[in-house]
């Protein structure tokens, strides 16, 4: 019974190929317009997968464990920020704080043996190294012991900038700021630019936060920075951390940025971003079915005569449908297969171009391919059944 099955399944199989290929070009517009439609889902799939990665990588390249506050003036005051907090105070009151540190933030001129730079000045407390990530290239970071001392810690760009071809800026060089002559004890290594930060390291100087009086006549606290312990409940640290920066304010509010919640919201944004990318392609996928049931109905006009041959010999209507169902399916399958290999370098040479790291969407092929085949089987039913109801008679009168 079995090996009868099979038999009959192949034998229809080679007869749907037979037909397709006599169709000659309608055929093949037909497919053309299935690999579109099949490549358009698979592609717009994984553009879309791989905008919300590249878009949630942005965030995540600050950690998901760091907090940044802001301080704005309550109402309409303009009373200054204070220029001191008791963060000790802070990182007592909240059980999971690893590191937190303060800045100050001001820009000007800066010159390095008669060449000036436009940079930022960071006034820094000793542990916005490790809060904010910041890895050394050479030398040290501030301590607590520079807070009176005119020392100050370089970023890589800031220090390519006020280099020159013989006359590199190295440790132990100093820097003008104003009248005052700030000592290099340290430059950063070359780091990605983090988004959610109030400051690009590679851009900037740091110098102890006391000194910051010598750059700016009246500096005032702009954020302080939170890095959390490792699995910590973020959203508790950031509520606990603006009580106790609220208890020592009057004047300003506490604003707390959470990334993975900004993350979640991207990933939501992108989300909707691809179903309406997904929309597009199917619309089109829709396009390439309207095309096989056009070439299914013309196959099935032309071939009235020996559809009626064929009940006349004793086939059933379900023989005579299945057969040009097997004819649209076969055509749209092999539209899926092509579109489908169409589709994923299409988002290849996107995700290159745009400058992502490709990934691959696990929903891509098997909506692509899947999708695809259920529009052809869908399209197909129409004609297979229209063959189908054919009257042997009227059938055997066409020439």
């Amino acid at each position: 019974m079995s090996l009868r099955v099979e038999q009959s399944l192949s034998q229809l199989l080679h007869e749907a190929f037979v037909s397709l290929r006599t169709l000659g070009k309608r055929s093949i517009l037909a497919l053309l317009g299935i690999v579109i439609g099949s490549s358009s889902v698979v592609a717009l799939i994984n553009i879309g997968h791989n905008a919300a990665v590249d878009a949630a990588m942005i965030f995540k390249d600050m950690g998901t464990d760091t907090l940044v506050v802001q301080f704005p003036a309550k109402g309409s005051n303009n009373v200054p920020m204070r220029t001191r907090l008791d963060l000790d105070a802070v990182r007592q009151a909240v059980p999971g704080i690893a590191h937190i540190g303060a800045l100050t933030l001001f820009s000007g001129p800066i010159v390095f043996h008669g060449r000036t730079v436009n940079a930022n000045f960071v006034g820094s407390t000793a542990n916005i190294q490790h809060a904010m990530r910041l890895p050394l290239r050479e030398g040290r970071f501030l301590s607590p012991f520079d807070a009176n001392e005119t020392y100050g810690v370089i970023g890589d760009q800031l220090a390519e900038a006020l280099s020159a071809p013989g006359d590199p800026l190295q440790l132990g060089d100093r820097v003008r700021i104003n009248d005052y002559l700030f000592l290099v004890v340290g430059i950063l290594r070359d780091q990605p630019r983090a988004m959610l930060m109030p400051v690009q390291a590679n851009e900037s100087l740091f110098v102890p936060a006391d000194g910051m009086r010598r750059i700016y006549a009246t500096p005032q606290i702009s954020n302080v920075i939170i890095r959390a312990a490792p699995d910590q409940d973020m959203e508790r640290i950031a509520r606990e951390a603006a009580i106790a920066l609220s208890s020592q304010l009057t004047e300003h509010t506490v604003e707390i940025q959470v990334p993975q919640q900004m993350i979640d919201g991207m990933t939501r944004q992108s989300r909707t971003f691809a179903y309406l990318l997904l929309a597009l392609g199917a619309i089109s996928l829709v396009g390439g079915g309207v095309g096989v049931m056009n070439v299914m109905l013309m196959n099935v006009s032309e071939r009235r005569r020996e559809i009626g041959i064929r009940m006349a010999l004793g086939a059933r209507q379900r023989d005579i449908r299945n057969l040009f169902l097997l004819e649209a399916v076969t055509l749209t399958a092999v539209g899926a297969l092509c579109g489908a290999v169409l589709g994923m370098t299409a988002a290849w040479l996107y995700a290159w171009l745009s400058g992502w790291q490709f990934s691959l969407a696990v929903a891509a092929l098997p909506l692509g391919v899947g999708s695809t085949l259920l529009v052809g089987l869908f399209f197909g039913i129409y004609p297979a059944v229209s063959a189908s109801r054919l009257q042997p008679v009227e059938a055997l009168r066409d020439e």
